[in-house]
């Protein structure tokens, strides 16, 4: 299919913005009078504040919020999900920490400095209690509590255990299809705690307004999810609460929520009367989120042809000290593992455990990138122990098109319409030379090659023909000008991967206008529609989705005033971009002398006081295509030393078609570096006996690849799978965070291929290859 700019390489929209550094961010915000804002965190996991005396910080001028001083709200700052299958734990300030770095009071100065310097005068009285830091002693009778009761819904529940919440699933019979298996393979899988490492941390500026509302510019990926909480927090109308979509720095998922600093400086500005901006430090920012570890225990029977008949997984993650998203955080896992493969009957079983480490969130692939290292492991063990080829036995029982698809959880089932899975398999395979791979016996010497693959996906959005737990909608406005350019108006929120982009292209590609004379107008909560988030890696196929309806609709009207004035039958018409005129033109079919521009139809319609030609209109897709990928990768693994280093890669994608096909390529290759991070060397440790990280939240002692890490770039080929999703704008799918998803997984298996011992835990770091070696093998966990 041409396409007149689909999966073309344009300049981007905010290029030049961002090239001379004249893009806004939230800490570029500067409001008259303001004010600027820190917060006072527990030195201790789990402690309930006695007393707090802020008399000397108010004699330096501070403005102080103590917990007495904040709404007595209970929330949830996720509001992705519907409000019935939302867990709710959390206060704006608690008068109980239950982790090391948790606000506990917030201060307001006139500059930053002074600032500090009246939170370093608070005096605070502190009841140490028992921390609980670990998983398994978490879940012991006698353990101490985090918490007694919390709210689902509006209800309020018992929580025991510290068990936050659970999930269990049974398809078919399980049993009865491990009892027709040859052969079963039973292991166990852990998967660190990680930092996002996102390059802006968390900012919050506030200013009150005259009329008694409040205007909010804010690090978020969910413009609309944080005015809301901000009304129902404080009790303040919606009609007078305004968010402001800016630029975000990256997040990785750590935005989904609203950051926990955003009602905290909404409480020192209503306090103040004045301004406040407050921005984290990367301390505060390292002690506020990270993603899901998990403990995976997984169990697959199949027959001596290669044909899966049963699956049992059991999930443990340990969430931290609050529920940001751990109920769909575990239906999403039962999902990922219910649709990379058909299991025949399978069980599943997820447990979240409260402890009292920092709040886990969702972070690129909410859980995927953990069950798919645990399930494409697996797959490359029952492979060699029964003699099959991995690709052809990944190929042999993948859920692909016309297959029932999980796309977040068994309350979202579609059937998939498009699947590269067959291509990408087969040209992995003989771009990297997959026939010539030796077995690891027959490699020797200190530095030994190997090659792995691992396939995944992930969803596009969270729709499905019904809706489930997860709300997923979006909204759009476009309006064409008097001279035919084109106002783009979207609340979806991009960052980083040309969300943005895509929508100018896909509004641009509708009406026939050319990419320079369409733009992504400056919006906020109150010249927009709502949309849920960006996350699930749905901007290109929900947010555009809704670009494209509504384009449609503005098309629509756009061919019934020319129709008007031409005197023909809107049917009867068709837009063109002529290029002699410079110019988009609507013209009869088939006689393209009669013509009109955009631009005199859209003059015209104000002359005759016809009205502006726009349209602006919310969508719901009923589907949540899987968009495949697959890596194959090579390590070398230096035995003496225990590095790995990756030499090739090979990065294969269905996104259907490529809107911007360059963004694509840079989602995979960054994404190479991410997953590298995952397998080879990040993870938040924490000290057992204080609670706080070993790192102390610097970076300098948290590991995580540059480009010196990075194979060359022409040792890394993209490939995209030759697909096109009918449900998607143009055939589109997302990419973001299924380019991550496998990664890890593939270079595991490398591993093993290079050196032939198995590792079920991650980060493999040298010190645990050295450890394994030095066990003959043995040592692979």
């Amino acid at each position: 299919m041409g396409f007149q700019v689909i999966g073309k390489v344009l300049p981007r929209k905010d290029g030049i913005a961002k090239v001379c550094g004249q893009e806004v961010y939230a800490s570029d915000i500067v409001v008259p009078n303001m004010m600027y804002g820190v917060t006072l965190r527990s030195p201790y996991p789990h402690a309930e504040i006695l007393s707090i005396d802020t008399s000397a910080a108010e004699a330096m001028g501070a403005i102080c919020v103590t917990p007495d001083e904040v709404p007595d709200v209970i929330y949830n700052e996720r509001t992705v999900s519907i409000p019935e299958k939302t867990y709710r734990d959390r206060r704006v300030l608690p008068r109980r920490a239950r982790h090391v770095g948790e606000a506990i009071i917030a201060v307001a100065a006139e500059t930053e400095e002074l600032a500090f310097r009246a939170m370093r005068a608070i005096k605070v009285d502190y009841k140490v209690l028992p921390p609980v830091l670990d998983l398994d002693k978490a879940m012991e009778p006698g353990a101490a509590a985090l918490y007694d009761e919390i709210y689902l819904g509006d209800n309020k529940i018992e929580v025991n255990n510290n068990i936050a919440c659970e999930r269990i699933i049974t398809v078919g019979d399980p049993e009865a299809g491990f009892a027709k298996a040859d052969h079963i393979v039973e292991r166990e899988y852990e998967l660190p705690r990680v930092y996002h490492h996102q390059m802006e941390t968390k900012t919050a500026v506030c200013r009150p307004e005259p009329n008694g509302g409040i205007t909010v510019w804010a690090t978020t990926q969910t413009i609309h999810n944080v005015r809301q909480l901000l009304g129902h927090i404080f009790n303040i109308p919606l009609s007078k609460v305004n968010v402001k979509k800016l630029a975000i720095g990256g997040s990785f998922g750590s935005s989904i929520q609203m950051n926990s600093i955003i009602p905290i400086c909404v409480a020192l500005a209503l306090k103040a009367k004045r301004p406040v901006k407050m921005v984290s430090s990367r301390e505060d920012d390292i002690y506020d989120h990270a993603k899901f570890p998990a403990r995976i225990r997984l169990k697959v029977g199949v027959k001596k042809d290669g044909t899966i008949v049963a699956a049992d997984m059991r999930v443990l993650v340990d969430i931290g000290a609050h529920q940001i998203n751990a109920y769909p955080l575990l239906g999403c896992m039962a999902g990922w593992y219910a649709s990379l493969y058909k299991w025949g009957d399978f069980h599943y079983e997820g447990r979240a455990i409260y402890t009292n480490k920092v709040p886990a969130c969702a972070m690129q692939g909410y859980g995927n990138p953990q069950v798919n290292f645990a399930v494409e492991s697996h797959m490359d063990i029952i492979a060699e122990e029964c003699g099959f080829d991995p690709v052809e036995f990944r190929l042999k029982n993948y859920v692909g098109i016309g297959d029932e698809f999980w796309g977040q959880g068994p309350t979202v089932k579609s059937i998939i319409k498009s699947c590269g899975v067959e291509e990408m398999l087969r040209k992995g395979a003989e771009l990297i030379g997959w026939s010539n791979r030796r077995p690891p016996q027959e490699k020797t010497g200190r530095y030994r090659r190997g090659i792995g693959m691992a396939r995944g996906f992930h969803t596009s959005g969270t729709g499905g023909p019904k809706p489930g737990e997860v709300i997923d909608y979006s909204s759009a406005t476009i309006k064409i000008n008097e001279d035919g350019t084109v106002d783009v108006l979207t609340p979806v929120m991009d960052l980083g991967g040309g969300t943005g982009e895509a929508a100018v292209k896909v509004a641009a590609e509708v009406l026939k206008v050319p990419y320079e004379r369409v733009e992504l107008s400056q919006v906020d909560t109150k010249t927009t529609g709502y949309d849920v988030c960006t996350h699930a890696t749905r901007g290109v196929y929900c947010g555009c989705g809704a670009v494209y309806h509504v384009a449609q609709q503005v098309k629509g009207k756009l061919l019934e005033f020319a129709a008007k004035i031409l005197e023909e039958n809107p049917g009867n018409l068709e837009l063109a971009y002529d290029e002699e005129k410079d110019a988009t033109i609507i013209h009869v079919k088939g006689f393209p002398q009669k013509q009109i521009t955009i631009g005199e139809v859209a003059k015209l319609a104000q002359i005759y006081s016809w009205g502006t030609i726009a349209a602006t209109d919310s969508l719901r897709q009923k589907n949540c295509p899987p968009c495949f990928v697959a890596h194959f990768i090579e390590v070398e693994v230096d035995t003496w030393t225990g590095i790995v280093k990756i030499p090739r890669a090979i990065l294969l994608s269905d996104t259907g078609t490529p809107i911007n096909p360059d963004m694509v390529a840079g989602q995979l290759i960054g994404s190479l570096s991410r997953g590298m991070g995952y397998a080879l060397y990040e993870e938040t440790e924490y000290d057992l006996e204080t609670g706080k990280l070993k790192c102390n939240g610097f970076l300098t002692d948290n590991k995580i690849p540059t480009s010196c890490e990075m194979p060359y770039i022409n040792d890394i080929q993209v490939y995209f799978a030759h697909t096109y999703e009918p449900t998607g704008p143009f055939g589109a799918k997302g990419i973001g965070e299924a380019a991550l998803n496998s990664v890890a997984s593939a270079i595991a298996n490398a591993i093993y291929n290079a050196i032939g011992i198995r590792f079920y835990r991650t980060p493999i770091t040298p010190e645990r290859i050295l450890q394994a070696l030095e066990g003959g093998g043995k040592v692979g966990n």
